[in-house]
């Protein structure tokens, strides 16, 4: 069931990336020349916020990133998904994961928990290229690849994206998320990014996932090195921050979900203050 390079999800190269957008926000969003609205969190198996999006824009695509196997039950997600396709054909890509086993009472090995929902996805007729996997480490990767059309990498270097791409091989679509402070002041950046990766520096798939990039423990230590932040939060003019949200195309993403971390009312401004230097 791996994805095949003319099904992958065209979502084009840049997307928003947010806890969630009004369908006015999302309207902006499209007239931008961003391609799709990523909503972030463990949003509940019903879905019912994603069709207002898809009413209010024409060709603006909506994703989850991510939907969480244990809060969310396979059948109803699944549900979800056929009455937003039926609506709205080939506008919204599921996007799934395991969550964090710190949170989690019912936790077990992810590479079982996610093959076990994939094929719950598959009997109820969920298409593998319309849905993708939120995957760090190498054996999920592979089977994002190979059970959906691909992956939905979080809190990731451009480093990450290129052995992504060398384990999942061309034909997978590969969405790294990377997190963006529109300031020109490196303090004031990266007290914006430790205040966002605090809560991950206690979640052991992000600690393990930094480690394999080469972070040391007193990188990882909180509140967090400059080191780590600088990789994972871009700052700068906003000609370097698009210099580096590109580093993660050239190292083999299809698209890049751009977090803007900042006020949900100053979104818009922020992603249209970036938009010019993206090239959309």
């Amino acid at each position: 069931m791996t994805a095949s390079a003319d099904s992958k999800p065209d979502l084009g190269r840049f997307g928003s990336f947010g806890r969630g957008v009004t369908p006015a926000q999302a309207k902006d969003i499209e007239a931008l020349g961003y391609g799709a609205v990523w909503v972030g969190g463990s949003p509940p198996a019903e879905l019912d916020w994603v069709e207002p999006i898809l009413e209010a824009t024409t060709t603006l695509q909506v994703a989850t990133g991510i939907v969480n196997i244990w809060t969310a039950p396979a059948k109803p997600v699944a549900e979800s998904f056929h009455r937003i396709d039926k609506a709205y054909p080939g506008r919204f890509l599921l996007g799934i994961g395991v969550g964090h086993r710190e949170v989690v009472d019912e936790y077990r090995k992810p590479i079982d928990a996610l093959t076990d929902y994939l094929d719950r996805l598959d009997d109820y007729g969920v298409p593998a290229n319309r849905r993708v996997v939120a995957a760090l480490g190498p054996r999920v990767l592979q089977l994002s690849a190979q059970r959906s059309a691909g992956a939905h990498p979080y809190l990731t270097t451009p480093e990450h994206t290129a052995s992504a791409r060398e384990l999942i091989g061309p034909s997978a679509f590969l969405a790294p998320e990377h997190k963006v402070v529109l300031t020109t002041d490196p303090d004031r950046a990266r007290s914006v990014g430790r205040k966002a990766l605090d809560i991950y520096l206690n979640l052991a798939n992000y600690l393990n996932n930094w480690k394999r990039l080469g972070f040391s423990d007193e990188d990882l230590a909180k509140p967090g090195s400059d080191r780590l932040v600088d990789s994972v939060v871009a700052y700068g003019p906003t000609d370097a921050i698009a210099a580096r949200l590109r580093e993660h195309l050239d190292a083999g993403a299809d698209h890049v979900p751009v977090q803007v971390l900042t006020r949900s009312h100053d979104l818009v401004p922020a992603l249209a203050e970036l938009a010019q230097a993206l090239g959309l």
